[in-house]
């Protein structure tokens, strides 16, 4: 059944911490349980405040991990040089408080009524709303044929690397890794560029909708080059993040 985020005045409210997963030696899923969540869309974020003794408050948008209909979680990498996001993944702790408002976002979302072929596009930590398409997809029984192209710097550093592992049935996901590469590896190696995109992403002419997440420089470079290849610019939907 499919659901739909109900809009309304955003205001915050403090969410229990239900449970803390270790992704990567960096990132961490958190999961949450606010006292009021209207449902959130495939692609959504929410913002997270944290509050200093002294009243220094910081704010920050993380996207949605989870899939609409699922306890709702986020993604958070730590960053050495961010105000928030070492705290979530060092220090906070199940059982603790995090004041949290959304859902928000309504351009970069996708819903299974869309039954064009999916592109999914990720670097680094931008497959966190990428993630929530695909298990919604799986949760609503969807058929629509999915790719998920996924630059990273090493194996390890693959966030949800167990869970893409799992998936078939019309998900193909295809990893590049930029720094370094094990022994054996088959995957692709070095950046995304026009090369790679040509022999991964659907054909333009199959009309597909495709989600590109990730640095500012990656999303750019990476909708550019979907351009190049017949994608007109109203199919591409793009989303950049900074430090946090």
């Amino acid at each position: 059944m499919e659901t739909t985020a109900v809009r309304r005045r955003l205001t915050w409210q403090a969410a229990a911490v239900t449970s803390i997963a270790r992704e990567t030696a960096s990132v961490v899923t958190i999961e949450l349980e606010p006292p009021d969540w209207p449902g959130h869309l495939a692609g959504q974020h929410l913002d997270v405040r944290l509050t200093a003794e002294d009243g220094y408050t910081a704010e920050r948008s993380y996207s949605i991990a989870s899939a609409p209909n699922e306890q709702l979680a986020i993604t958070v990498e730590r960053l050495e040089n961010g105000e928030v996001s070492p705290y979530l993944t060092e220090e906070l702790r199940a059982g603790d408080q995090l004041e949290l408002r959304g859902p928000i976002g309504g351009y970069f979302v996708w819903e299974p009524t869309d039954d064009s072929p999916l592109m999914l596009i990720a670097g680094g930590s931008g497959v966190v709303p990428l993630r929530s398409m695909l298990r919604h997809r799986l949760r609503a029984g969807s058929d629509v044929p999915a790719r998920l192209l996924y630059s990273s710097r090493t194996l390890p550093d693959v966030i949800y690397r167990g869970e893409l592992d799992q998936y078939g049935d019309g998900v193909r996901v295809i990893c590049t890794l930029t720094r370094s590469q094990p022994p054996g590896w088959t995957g692709y190696s070095g950046r995304v560029n026009t090369a790679m995109l040509a022999e991964t992403v659907w054909p333009a002419s199959q009309h597909p909708l495709a989600f590109v997440c990730g640095p500012t420089t990656f999303v750019e470079a990476v909708a550019e080059n979907l351009i190049g290849l017949g994608y007109p610019s109203e199919r591409i939907k793009t989303e950049r993040f900074g430090g946090t």
